[in-house]
């Protein structure tokens, strides 16, 4: 089987490579020539443009960023593809937008399923990424052997959109993860206990948590897009959720070197207070 993908910047890339030594044949494209090149360097087929997939593939998979770029090449790719096809989005996007592409596709005669991943970039170096679906089940299962090739599951939650929202809820718990986290680390830095020692000690109690265990590595990159889709949902739903709207006000105040400072700085900053530890007279431990 021939699978086109679109998108091979690192993410993709990896995602290919797994895809490649799993015995498809992987064709290649983006809009970046580096990154085609890079793609070529390891063996893959190549398509300048979607145009070029005509009669080279009738399965695809999409890593792009944005919900715009997911419709460009959706819509591309409607222009060449063959009824039949099928084309699985692995960005993180709006339900929305996918039930909208899934439209039509059907128009075409393709098979559209959502199919957005999670544990990031490490995880598709490691080729252990969870691809969480939504779409017609024949279409997930002739999907499932190209993304096992890069995930440790494939689990199908529903119709079209179900997996964008089983990614929404994932990043909902992530970024309250980053807040909680960060408040529970900078009250042991207030009380002179060393916030990575805390984190350690942490990570052996019932409060750890997957986030807290890649603290070091949350880059602080998608939260506002992903709060912004997760605030979308719950309007659109007339569902009110008071921890999201603090966590998405929240959120947006930490970085990735206020992290770095509160692990390993003498002080960490936050509401715009600068925070140190307290000294035996302001009642701390010492």
């Amino acid at each position: 089987m021939n699978v086109g993908f679109v998108g091979v910047g690192a993410m993709g890339l990896a995602m290919a490579a797994h895809v490649q030594k799993a015995g498809f044949t992987v064709v290649a494209n983006d809009v970046d020539p580096d990154c085609l090149e890079r793609a070529r360097a390891q063996g893959m087929e190549i398509s300048d443009t979607l145009a070029g997939f005509a009669g080279r593939a009738r399965t695809f998979v999409v890593v792009v960023a944005t919900d715009a770029q997911s419709e460009s090449v959706t819509r591309g790719l409607l222009e060449v593809v063959e009824p039949g096809s099928v084309i699985a989005v692995a960005a993180t996007n709006n339900p929305a937008t996918m039930q909208q592409l899934a439209r039509e596709c059907a128009e075409k005669g393709v098979d559209f399923v959502d199919a957005p991943v999670v544990y990031g970039l490490d995880g598709a170096v490691k080729g252990n990424l969870v691809s969480l679906c939504g779409g017609k089940s024949e279409a997930v299962e002739h999907l499932r052997p190209v993304l096992m090739a890069y995930s440790r599951d494939v689990i199908h939650l529903g119709a079209v959109g179900a997996g964008q929202v089983g990614k929404t809820c994932n990043n909902l718990l992530h970024w309250i993860h980053c807040v909680g986290n960060y408040e529970a680390l900078l009250l042991a830095k207030r009380y002179g206990i060393d916030a990575q020692r805390m984190r350690e000690v942490l990570l052996q109690c019932p409060g750890k948590n997957g986030t807290l265990e890649r603290w070091d590595s949350t880059r602080f990159t998608w939260h506002e897009k992903d709060m912004d889709v997760v605030m979308d949902l719950a309007q659109s739903s007339d569902l009110v959720l008071p921890l999201t709207g603090q966590t998405d006000q929240l959120v947006k105040l930490l970085s990735a070197g206020m992290v770095k400072e509160l692990l390993y700085g003498t002080e960490a900053e936050y509401l715009g207070k600068t925070v140190r530890p307290l000294d035996a007279a302001q009642g701390g431990l010492g």
